[in-house]
C-alpha cells in the first residue's frame, strides 16, 4: 500500500493554476492515485459566457482524465471551483468561499505563475510575488493546514552557474519592490527594469527569485517546501507517454521545426538541455507534500527537480533524436522540409539565419497575396525569432543543480511509493522520451491523425526535393555570378573543368584498353 496515496485520502486541497499544464497532470495523478481524498479547491478566473461548472466539465474533457473517470466516476464532483483572480486583492474572493477554504484546506498545492519571460515586470510581481504573499496569509489563518507546497523554477537563480537547495538573497527586498509597483507609472517602470533585474535574463525569473524570498520571510510557523523544476516537458509514463497540452519551452520549438519554420537555432550543441516530464515534477510535488505535512522539517527545504546532472541530454543530441523522428513522424502540411541545425554563437551568423528565416515567409506571403489570401506568415516568423530571442540565454549555458534534498526524499520512501511517485530521471530514456514527446505534439496539440502519416511522408519527400533544387539553383546562380565578376573564380571554374575532362578521357582509354 502506498503510504503517499494513502496521506491524501480524505484531504481537502487548494491547488493554483489548476487549470495550466502542470495543474492538470497534478490533479490526474492525485485522483487516479487517491479517488477517496475530500474535495480538490480550484482557483478559477471568471470567462465569460462559461460557468465555473463548465470550465470543470472542459478540463475534465480530455484524453489526460480518461482513467481517473474509471476509478474515480464522480471526479466532477470532487473538484470545487471557486472564482479568483490573482490580479486582485484577495484574489477577489467571495466571503463564503474564502471563509469555506479557510476553514477546511489541508494541503496547498502553489503552482499559479506567470511564464512569460517577456511578461512587463508590473504583472510578473503581481501574479509571482503579491500573489504569492497574499496566499501566504490566507495559508496562516487556515488551522487545518498541514503543508504548503511552493512550485518555483530551477532558473531563479540562473544568474549563479552552481546552484544549491537554498533560497538566495535578492539584492532589492521584495517587499520594496511590491510597494514601488503600486505607486510607479509604466514608462518609469520600463526605465528602471534593466537595473532591477540585473544578472537575471528577464522579468520572469528574477520574480520567481523574489517570490522564493516572500515565501521564506512570510512564511511564519506554516510548514512549506519549496520545489524547483527546470524545462517541463510532455509527460513520460503518466498517465500515458507524450501527453502536452501547451506551446511552452521545447513543445512550441518542435512544432516549429516539425512545420519547417524553424531551419536553425543559436544554441551551443554540448550545453546541457535541462528538460523534466511533467509527471516526473508532479510525483516529486506530492511525496513532497506528504514528506513535509508528517514529518515537519524545521526548515524551508528546497527540491531540485532537473535531469542535468543525473542523466543529462544535450542540446544537439536533442536535435538530431527530433529530427530523426519527424523522419518516422512527418508532420502535416509542413511549409520546409524540418532541419535541425545548431549554429555558433556570433554576429554574422546570427544575421544569417534571420535572413535564411525570413526570406522564405516574405516569398510566401507574396503567393499569398497573388492568391487573394492574406498574408500571415511573416507575423508568424517574426514572433517565433523573437522567442528565439528570448530562449538563447538557456540553450547557450549549461547550470549545476544539487540534489542532495531530492535523493533524501527518495531514500525516506518505501519501494512502493518509489514504484508509483517515481522521480528517478536516471531511469528516463532519452531517445524514447523525445519520440513520444514529437508523437503527443502531433496528437494533443495539433490534433493530427495519425493515419495521415503516409500522406505526409509523401509531403516531407516532396519537400525535401524542392529543397535539394533550390540550393543547387542558388549555387549555380552565385557561382555564375562569381565567375562573370572575377578572374580568380574564371581560372578556378576553368581548372575544374579541364580536370573533368582529363579524367574522363584517361578514364575512357583505360576502358578502350582493358577490351
Amino acid at each position: 500500500m502506498s503510504m503517499i496515496a494513502a496521506f491524501y485520502g480524505g484531504k481537502s486541497i487548494l491547488i493554483t493554476g489548476a487549470t495550466g499544464f502542470m495543474g492538470k497532470v497534478l490533479m490526474e495523478k492525485l485522483f487516479r492515485t487517491s479517488p477517496d481524498l475530500k474535495v480538490v479547491y480550484i482557483l478559477v478566473r471568471p470567462k465569460q459566457g462559461q460557468t465555473l461548472q463548465q470550465r470543470v466539465f472542459q478540463i475534465l474533457d480530455s484524453k489526460l482524465f480518461e482513467k481517473v473517470k474509471e476509478v474515480c466516476p464522480n471526479v466532477h464532483e470532487k473538484i470545487r471551483a471557486i472564482s479568483a483572480d490573482l490580479n486582485q486583492n484577495d484574489f477577489a474572493i467571495s466571503k463564503e468561499d474564502m471563509k469555506e477554504l479557510l476553514s477546511h484546506t489541508n494541503i496547498i498545492f502553489h503552482c499559479a505563475a506567470t511564464v512569460r519571460f517577456d511578461d512587463h515586470l508590473r504583472h510578473a510581481v503581481q501574479l509571482n510575488v503579491t500573489a504569492t504573499q497574499q496566499l501566504l496569509l490566507m495559508a496562516s489563518q487556515m488551522p487545518k493546514l498541514e503543508a504548503f507546497i511552493h512550485i518555483s523554477t530551477a532558473f531563479s537563480n540562473c544568474n549563479l552557474k552552481h546552484i544549491d537547495e537554498v533560497v538566495y538573497p535578492c539584492p532589492v527586498e521584495p517587499k520594496k519592490i511590491i510597494d514601488s509597483m503600486e505607486w510607479l507609472d509604466d514608462a518609469i517602470i520600463d526605465e528602471i527594469t534593466p537595473k532591477l533585474i540585473g544578472d537575471w535574463p528577464n522579468t520572469y525569473t528574477y520574480t520567481k527569485a523574489l517570490g522564493e524570498v516572500v515565501v521564506q520571510q512570510e512564511g511564519g510557523n506554516l510548514n512549506i517546501a519549496i520545489i524547483r523544476p527546470s524545462i517541463m516537458g510532455a509527460t513520460w509514463q503518466e498517465p500515458f507517454p507524450g501527453w502536452v497540452d501547451n506551446l511552452n519551452g521545447p513543445s512550441g520549438l518542435i512544432i516549429a521545426a516539425g512545420k519547417g519554420f524553424l531551419r536553425s537555432i543559436r544554441a551551443t550543441p554540448m550545453a546541457v538541455a535541462d528538460l523534466i516530464p511533467a509527471d516526473t515534477v508532479v510525483n516529486l510535488t506530492l511525496a513532497v507534500g506528504w514528506y513535509t505535512a508528517v514529518h515537519r522539517p524545521k526548515s524551508t527545504l528546497v527540491y531540485h527537480c532537473t535531469s542535468g546532472n543525473l542523466n543529462p541530454c544535450n542540446w544537439g543530441k536533442m536535435g538530431l533524436q527530433v529530427l530523426a523522428t519527424f523522419e518516422k513522424i512527418p508532420f502535416e502540411r509542413a511549409f520546409r522540409r524540418p532541419n535541425a541545425d545548431f549554429t555558433t554563437n556570433n554576429i554574422t551568423t546570427h544575421y544569417w539565419n534571420a535572413v535564411s528565416h525570413r526570406a522564405p515567409a516574405i516569398i510566401y506571403d507574396f503567393y499569398l497575396r497573388l492568391t487573394g489570401r492574406k498574408p500571415r506568415m511573416t507575423k508568424l516568423m517574426n514572433r517565433l525569432l523573437r522567442t528565439l530571442s528570448m530562449l538563447e540565454y538557456f540553450v547557450n549555458r549549461s547550470w549545476e543543480w544539487s540534489t542532495y534534498n531530492t535523493e533524501m526524499l527518495m531514500s525516506e520512501l518505501s519501494p512502493e511509493d518509489q514504484r508509483v511517485f517515481n522521480f528517478d530521471v536516471r531511469q528516463l530514456n532519452w531517445l524514447e522520451y523525445i519520440e513520444n514527446y514529437v508523437l503527443g505534439v502531433k496528437k494533443y496539440l495539433l490534433k493530427e491523425d495519425m493515419a495521415g502519416i503516409p500522406e505526409a511522408k509523401q509531403h516531407l519527400k516532396r519537400l525535401r526535393n524542392i529543397h535539394y533544387l533550390f540550393n543547387t539553383a542558388l549555387f549555380l546562380i552565385a557561382w555564375r555570378l562569381l565567375i562573370a565578376r572575377s578572374q580568380v573564380a574564371r581560372n578556378v571554374w576553368f581548372f575544374i573543368v579541364s580536370f573533368c575532362y582529363k579524367f574522363l578521357s584517361y578514364f575512357r582509354a583505360s576502358s578502350t584498353l582493358n577490351v
